[in-house]
């Protein structure tokens, strides 16, 4: 400031004022601050105020300075969005610390930690700036805070106390931001509880960082090695800061020959550029204003909109100084170079090697695994009414002694899928699961493991893993018998299909009766009798052959032919009546919820469950209308007395309910979709990540699917649901018997007419014969040639030309048939 003052003197000429710089320390004490305000303004008649480095300082001073019209630059870490309306001579000297918080959170993103301490000084400023700006930007990357860690201005007893709770806490990624002093302290201490060594992760903030030029080589060595920062960049291509850079070592080496490092830091620079700021716009306008103003390392402009621009060092302290990473641009990412031709990443693994403490070769995961000492302490329900998912083992004294069951089962083939050893224990909890998923958020468990469903408010408390059951709820009622099932026998054929059955038969029988009737005396008499007799032959023949009293091999043919298209007719019938009287035998009460809400009928649920609430606000039940229930055989018996017309279970449980119930239970209208189960952990919890990865692979091995079928085999039987899918058979399946039947008949019938007359009687068997076939042919997508071709080569000549029309062929094979006939 000293600098800035003089360069400005000696820059200035006759028609400018010059500037005096009056020093006073406040000691970071906010009444020291506000007296020296007072007595500046009232007793000095200064133009302006610098340099108050605490929210604290920085408010008292703005309250005195704004009633006496008086500007003044802060230092501060942060300044509050309110504080322009009430202070408006107040303006921000100090870089964006909410660009600086998105930073940090970028660094945590990239080594994809989840949870974070933050560690700070004891002082307003931090509670009301920094901490809400870290909060905000570590949300927006999927990361949270864990703890939060206030330490006084100075080092007192406690700390040693607070930092083996830090170590006793899964946490591993701590977040400092404090002052130079305190946190040179602060590390010393945390390094002799051994806090500075391997797993252990320390970010440090543009408050310690900006000056670590000033630490000296030995105090890293011993007890900083391996923290990352965020630090304010300073510019070095401007020849003024060149300039200013040379002198400042100058000078400050002669005043302070002591130091080891006389370099100028980002807290001098904005020093500087503040002073000359001010100096030039009072000396010029008499008042500060918001223009632009060309620093030592380029525009700078003071204002309380926070748009210095965001662009911060990555630093990794090690050895006897710190590396230089990278750096790190709001909204671009991570860079190795700043200039134009820089290549951004969203990830600082882009920036290469890091050392951290204890120079381990690979990132720290950021949490510690539970050990024996501290195994994880998981909540389990023992109030579930599907003991296949968690059935616990009782003593004598009605203690639980182990659990048992398809979630447990489960979990222990998960911790044995993690690429590291997992100790945990087991503990009861008899009450709502709701309530055993909160007390994770009470930090009484450290996960919850059973027959959990994910459901949206149980997420204010917890996160879960993907769901390992398949999710839905559905809604359960009795089966009873259909009311009417007198016409269930026709059901098998269609009306076209009946209706063809009884024109067939009764064609037949007409031919077997014109051939046989001058040979079989019983076809003979009156009308009434012939027409009595002739319907009893066509349908007698669906189930008789009738060989021995028919004389003539036509009739014979036809019959035979019938008998066989018959026999398969009544399988088919008989097959699919059996699978109708199967599957309509019973039929569920209730199809849908509207006919149990116009009725105002009784459901069922489970008490331990949610779907008491999702009846109510979702499917908009009546409350007094729904029963809670915990055992299978509650629900079985009300079923079944009438006391409830339905059941809601999930899906994954409806299957077991299903298995012991399905003669008299079935599931019916839509499923109605829900979370499914899981298993809970904290929120940002390490091990989730972890957890959802092992359980997936499980899945993927088809455990997870032998573990599920085992779980419910004990109780496997048919489904019964109601299935009007089963559709009657019409003629389109029969139609090539019809086909064959008929056309055999026609044939015996057209020889019979002709019998005298053979050469009429070929031709008329040929036209039918050709008729049939193409018919086939049509159905089958062959083509007329090819079927000329194939059927009358057996007649053409050697010496034909391979131009005779399919006609002349035809003729010609109808008179070798006719002369092989005579």
């Amino acid at each position: 400031m000293e600098m800035a003052v003089h360069d400005f003197n000696e820059y200035s000429n006759q028609t400018r004022l010059l500037v005096d710089l009056q020093l006073r320390n406040s000691w970071r004490q906010p009444v020291h601050a506000a007296l020296a305000a007072l007595d500046l303004i009232s007793s000095q008649e200064v133009q302006a105020i610098l340099g108050p480095q605490t929210w604290e300082e920085t408010s008292l001073v703005a309250d005195i300075a704004s009633r006496n019209q008086t500007p003044i630059l802060s230092f501060a870490d942060a300044i509050p969005k309110w504080a322009a309306e009430r202070f408006p001579f107040l303006l921000q000297a100090s870089p964006n610390q909410y660009a600086q918080m998105k930073a940090i959170a970028a660094v945590v993103q990239s080594w994809e930690w989840h949870q974070v301490t933050v560690i700070h000084e004891d002082i307003d400023s931090s509670a009301t700036g920094i901490i809400p700006h870290l909060f905000e930007a570590l949300r927006e990357v999927g990361a949270e805070i864990s703890q939060v860690l206030a330490l006084p201005p100075f080092i007192s007893s406690t700390l040693t106390q607070e930092l083996e709770k830090l170590k006793r806490s899964q946490c591993r990624v701590f977040i400092v931001h404090l002052s130079l002093p305190l946190a040179e302290q602060f590390f010393e201490q945390a390094k002799t509880m051994s806090t500075m060594e391997k797993d252990y992760v320390w970010i440090a903030t543009d408050s310690f960082t900006s000056l670590a030029h000033s630490i000296t080589a030995s105090s890293i060595s011993s007890s900083k090695e391996g923290i990352v920062g965020v630090k304010s960049y300073i510019s070095e291509k401007e020849q003024k800061f060149r300039d200013f850079y040379r002198r400042f070592r100058k000078r400050f080496g002669s005043e302070y020959p002591e130091e080891d490092n006389h370099e100028p830091g980002a807290l001098a620079v904005q020093a500087y550029d503040a002073v000359w700021s001010v100096a030039l716009e009072i000396s010029e306008n008499q008042r500060i204003s918001l223009s632009n103003f060309d620093g030592l390392t380029g525009k700078i402009q003071f204002n309380n909109k926070n748009e210095t621009p965001a662009l911060y060092q990555i630093i990794n302290l090690t050895g006897r100084s710190y590396r230089e990473l990278g750096f790190w641009t709001d909204g671009l990412g991570f860079s190795k170079t700043i200039d134009d031709s820089a290549t951004y990443n969203s990830s600082m693994k882009y920036l290469g090697q890091v050392i951290w403490p204890g120079a381990p070769r690979n990132a720290p995961r950021g949490w510690a695994v539970p050990t024996d000492s501290k195994p994880l302490r998981i909540g389990v329900p023992i109030g579930s009414e599907f003991k296949q998912y968690v059935n616990p083992e009782f003593d004598e004294l009605g203690n639980v002694i182990s659990f048992h069951g398809f979630s447990i089962e489960l979990f222990i083939a998960i911790v044995s899928e993690l690429p590291f050893c997992l100790p945990y224990e087991f503990f009861p909890y008899n009450g709502s699961y709701t309530d055993l998923v909160k007390k994770i958020y009470l930090k009484e468990f450290d996960a919850v493991v059973g027959d959990v469903a994910i459901v949206a408010r149980r997420l204010q408390y917890a996160e879960f893993t993907h769901p390992y059951t398949e999710s839905g709820l559905v809604m359960i009622v009795p089966l009873e018998k259909p009311a009417n099932k007198a016409l269930l026998f026709m059901k098998p054929f269609t009306k076209a299909m009946w209706m063809l059955i009884g024109i067939v038969t009764i064609y037949n029988g007409f031919i077997v009766w014109l051939i046989e009737r001058n040979h079989w005396h019983e076809l003979q008499g009156s009308p009434v009798h012939q027409t009595g007799a002739f319907l009893w032959l066509s349908f007698s023949s669906l189930f008789s052959l009738q060989g021995g009293t028919l004389h003539s091999n036509l009739s014979r043919m036809t019959m035979l032919v019938w008998l066989f298209v018959a026999l398969v007719i009544t399988q088919t019938y008989t097959a699919n009546l059996a699978s109708m009287l199967t599957v309509q035998g019973f039929k569920p009460a209730t199809v849908d919820i509207e006919s149990l809400q116009r009725s105002n009928a009784w459901v069922g649920y489970s008490n331990a469950s949610f779907v008491a609430s999702y009846l109510e606000d979702v499917l908009r039940f009546n409350r007094k209308n729904l029963i809670g229930y915990t055992s299978l055989e509650d629900y079985d018996r009300d079923l079944k007395n009438g006391k409830i017309s339905a059941i809601f279970l999930e899906v994954a449980v409806s299957k077991i309910f299903l298995a012991k119930y399905c003669k008299s239970f079935a599931t019916t209208g839509p499923t109605y979709k829900v979370g499914g189960l899981g298993f809970a952990f904290p929120k940002g919890s390490p091990l989730l990540p972890s957890v959802t990865e092992a359980l997936l692979k499980v899945s993927e091995s088809g455990e997870l699917r032998e573990l599920e079928t085992s779980m419910i085999a004990s109780e496997t039987c048919m489904d019964v649901y109601v299935d009007d899918d089963i559709s009657s058979l019409s003629p389109s399946s029969f139609w090539v018997l019809f086909a064959f039947s008929g056309g055999t008949s026609t044939i015996a019938l057209i020889v019979y007419l002709s019998h005298r007359n053979w050469k009429l009687s070929c031709l008329l068997v040929h036209k039918t014969i050709r008729m049939l076939v193409l018919t086939l042919m049509k159905q089958w997508g062959i083509q007329k040639q090819r079927f000329y071709g194939r059927l009358l080569s057996h007649g053409e000549s050697p010496r034909s030309s391979t131009n005779t029309p399919p006609e002349a062929v035809a003729g010609s094979s109808i008179v070798n048939i006719e002369a092989s006939m005579t």
